[in-house]
């Protein structure tokens, strides 16, 4: 399918729900009945995440591939596939194919046809639907990952990834994956994330750019350390590796996830860069965060979400929430004029309000759901991670009416969806 540019300029709003969280947990009908209920609901945005397979706890953010897609995902994982079909994908993916072949045994690229075959149908029916979906880089890749054992010489033999001590997390974090030698990588001139940016863009029209700041400087721990304490600041290529990616591949519609600890550097490489980041609105309703992510100080160049996977429901929120909290929320809905007898929705309408270009609201917060349905609890593994699910009959007409009249009262509403209404 010829790739179309998707309209990051004009002011929108979409839903965020992984493929894993249809009622099958699979591509196929119920995806596509998925964007029949965004055009439904005056949507514009899909958004999913990594598509890659996940590690052993669910988590797609520590996946075996950076490039190939999982065979969990498919509708039809036994459907036929041609020699042709795979030497044609073989040709047209050698930077890669060859190395998960290699890890993940026989079969593993007539998975890879099936699967682009399949997220390749769903793509085309969201774009004749006006639905333009946004896809998910993770930075890092698993310790035990075919890029590891196909380049080597790519990674840290000393370091791993981590995060460092913040207020929210004053002993840091330890995350565990390799982290890159960037000197090595910009030796072959970037090539590993150009080929990572090409596959991205084959398969998605957006891409979320996870842990942008590593970007500019990351947290790495040495190899074998137990607290992240141990760690410290790394340089990262900084402007370098997205002047390599878009010598070659042109300008990317990328969403530079700069969250955390953000510092006028990471702001000024997203800005040259002419990337969207991220405002939290449940993070505007914590002191320490609302010079950034309150309603009011938000910047048009950037997405807004009520929550990520990582973050609690509104509801969830909600429920623990102090005085001191809600005395934040009952001011910042008032400045709107916002009024609502269910709070989780005039959090939903606040978000939507805001001078962000793009809105994007996790399905949980439309459903109004607690933290039963939050998606993940970081630095935790089970505790019901990355396992939520729709049940049949929960995207029902009159929520996608609901969430259309909220579209329309922020001025989001997709342009497309009126007109296939009115055929439909």
């Amino acid at each position: 399918m010829r790739r179309r540019e998707a309209p990051l300029s004009r002011r929108a709003s979409g839903v965020l729900l992984h493929v894993t969280s249809l009622p099958d947990g699979r591509l196929g009908r119920q995806a596509c009945e998925f964007v029949d209920w965004l055009v439904e609901a005056g949507q514009s945005w899909w958004q999913v995440l990594p598509l890659n397979p996940p590690d052993a706890f669910g988590s797609p953010y520590t996946s075996s591939s950076a490039f190939a897609g999982w065979r969990g995902l498919l509708a039809e994982p036994d459907a036929p596939v041609s020699a042709a079909e795979i030497r044609k994908f073989r040709a047209q993916h050698a930077y890669w194919a060859g190395d998960w072949e290699r890890y993940a045994g026989p079969g593993a690229i007539a998975d890879q046809v099936r699967f682009d075959r399949e997220w390749g149908a769903l793509r085309t029916y969201a774009a004749e639907h006006g639905v333009h979906l946004i896809g998910d880089v993770p930075i890092y890749v698993a310790e035990d990952s075919a890029e590891t054992a196909a380049h080597p010489d790519l990674f840290s033999r000393d370091l791993v990834a981590g995060a460092a001590p913040d207020v929210s997390h004053p002993e840091g974090q330890l995350w565990g994956q390799p982290v890159y030698d960037w000197r090595a990588m910009r030796r072959e001139d970037y090539r590993w994330w150009i080929e990572r940016f090409r596959r991205t863009i084959e398969l998605v029209d957006v891409a979320r750019v996870d842990h942008f700041r590593g970007f500019v400087a990351y947290w790495a721990i040495p190899r074998g350390a137990t607290s992240p304490l141990e760690g410290c600041w790394h340089r990262g290529p900084g402007a370098a590796l997205f002047e390599a990616v878009e010598g070659e591949l042109g300008h990317l519609p990328l969403i530079a996830e700069d969250l955390g600890l953000i510092t006028p550097a990471v702001d000024r490489l997203r800005r040259e860069l002419g990337l969207l980041g991220m405002r939290i609105v449940g993070r505007g309703f914590v002191k320490r965060h609302r010079h950034r992510h309150a309603v009011t100080a938000h910047v048009e160049d950037a997405v807004v979400y009520t929550g990520t996977h990582d973050h609690p429901t509104l509801a969830g929120w909600l429920a623990s929430a102090s005085a001191q909290d809600i005395a934040l929320v009952e001011r910042d809905l008032a400045a709107a004029g916002i009024e609502d007898d269910d709070p989780v929705w005039a959090l939903v309408r606040l978000a939507l309000s805001s001078r962000a270009r793009i809105a994007v609201l996790p399905m949980q917060d439309v459903l109004g759901l607690g933290d039963e349905a939050r998606m993940n609890h970081p630095g935790t593994v089970g505790n019901g991670n990355w396992q939520w699910r729709l049940e049949p009959g929960q995207l029902s007409a009159g929520l996608a009416a609901r969430l259309r009249d909220a579209t329309a009262e922020s001025r989001r509403l997709s342009p497309v969806a009126p007109r296939l209404l009115a055929t439909a």
